[in-house]
């Protein structure tokens, strides 16, 4: 069994050589291990410091394309070369390299194909009060629209089978960790969570600039991805919302008409009118999502089979361009 190793790596390169030193040599259950780095368009000497370390696998841009993009091409190299597991983790080291460890070993037990690391949040002193409370809050909001029961979903320590990975999708392009879980969830992966350490932190964040600006991109990646793979239970709640606010002022004008108050309140009937429009609207957005949906159903299908395809026929090559080169030394 391969696991490969991948880290997104963004100017890093002050971090980066004691985030690979940590990394393990060796997991139970595990034949082979390799390293993989994404340059997000580094402007340092990131991708120098990983070709001395020895990293097997540089996947580089020329300019920054995000965390979200990065995720997904170090995902789709892992699976070029034949990973089996892919563990992704932090370039800053803010993950305990020895927990790899544990997050693979539902993997390789067959007990799940997606495991994220759990965070001490509560317990981890460069977090502010506000930063807490919000990965609390965002947390559960995903657990909801995901139907799973993760506890820190904006955890970027996880570990993902190849199965797993070859049904992942990332459309935002902001983070990966919250739009996988809710994708995971939709799509019935076996999914967990294990408890693992952090250690201090070497840098600030750079995808928490600021509270406003979280609150405001994890929310719209939240609603995106349930509008997206829940959308007539999405629009349904909506349009009910506006339904009700139509039916209670259409009681409220009928009561007026019986105390023969009814003409004073006109716009009452006319904002009940458009409320129950708006309801109906939302409603029928909501069906046509669901059928859209459907045929996204269908289109992943198709994607997943010409993925396992690709991937395999890259790994035929790989493997008889390896066995070429032996031969020659």
């Amino acid at each position: 069994m391969k696991l490969i190793i991948q880290i997104p790596c963004y100017n890093e390169e002050e971090n980066l050589m004691s985030a690979l030193d940590a990394l393990p040599k060796t997991v139970p259950g595990i034949d082979e291990i390799e390293y993989l780095i994404i340059n997000d368009g580094s402007k340092d000497n990131t991708v120098q410091v990983a070709r001395d370390w020895g990293v097997d696998h540089i996947v580089s841009f020329r300019r920054n394309r995000g965390l979200a993009f990065g995720f997904m091409a170090g995902i789709d190299a892992a699976l070029r070369a034949g990973a089996d597991i892919i563990v992704n983790t932090d370039a800053d080291n803010q993950y305990c390299a020895e927990d790899i460890e544990k997050i693979v070993a539902p993997i390789v037990e067959g007990k799940a194909d997606y495991v994220i690391g759990e965070r001490p949040i509560d317990e981890t002193e460069h977090f502010s009060k506000m930063k807490k409370r919000l990965q609390h809050i965002g947390s559960w909001t995903v657990r909801v629209a995901s139907g799973t029961d993760v506890p820190d979903a904006p955890s970027g320590f996880r570990a993902i089978s190849r199965e797993a990975a070859l049904h992942m999708n990332v459309i935002n392009n902001y983070t990966y960790t919250l739009e996988t879980i809710i994708q995971a969830g939709h799509n019935r992966t076996a999914i967990t969570n294990v408890k693992v350490r952090t250690n201090p932190e070497t840098r600030p964040s750079r995808l928490f600039k600021s509270i406003p600006a979280y609150i405001k991109r994890s929310s719209a990646t939240i609603i995106r991805a349930f509008m997206m793979y829940k959308p007539l239970k999405f629009f349904f709640v909506l349009g009910s919302i506006f339904l009700l606010g139509a039916f209670a002022l259409g009681i409220r004008y009928i009561v007026y008409m019986c105390l023969g108050e009814g003409t004073g309140h006109v716009q009452s009937l006319i904002l009940t009118a458009i409320l129950a429009l708006m309801g109906f609207m939302a409603v029928l957005i909501g069906l046509l999502g669901d059928v859209i949906a459907a045929n996204r159903k269908i289109i992943e299908d198709i994607q997943y089979h010409v993925r396992r395809i690709d991937y395999r026929v890259d790994n035929i090559e790989n493997k008889k361009t390896d066995s070429a080169e032996r031969e020659q030394k």
